[in-house]
């Protein structure tokens, strides 16, 4: 949707809707983390668990890599929490 159309009818306008433009910012900057995050937990895991790279990977590295997204998703969830419910009461 355009930040310069109507919320209810779509129809563009020259008037500017802040809404629409905060949902907007709000889905790139959503989309921009999650690319973010999925390439470090990539480079991160991988560098971690992938001493020998080759055209296939061994049991131990595939077990490796899926331990450490895990781990890092745990962490990132506890640390996101953290620092977004606020001060402890």
């Amino acid at each position: 949707m355009d930040p310069f159309s109507s919320p209810s009818t779509g129809s563009s306008s020259s008037q500017f809707n802040p809404d629409v433009f905060k949902d907007q910012l709000k889905n790139q900057l959503a989309q921009a983390y999650a690319e973010e995050f999925l390439e470090t937990l990539r480079a991160k895991c991988f560098d971690k668990c992938v001493t020998k790279p080759g055209s296939s990977m061994s049991g131990s590295e595939s077990s490796c890599i899926s331990r450490c997204m895990d781990r890092y998703v745990e962490a990132t969830g506890i640390i996101s929490k953290a620092l977004f419910s606020g001060p402890p009461q």
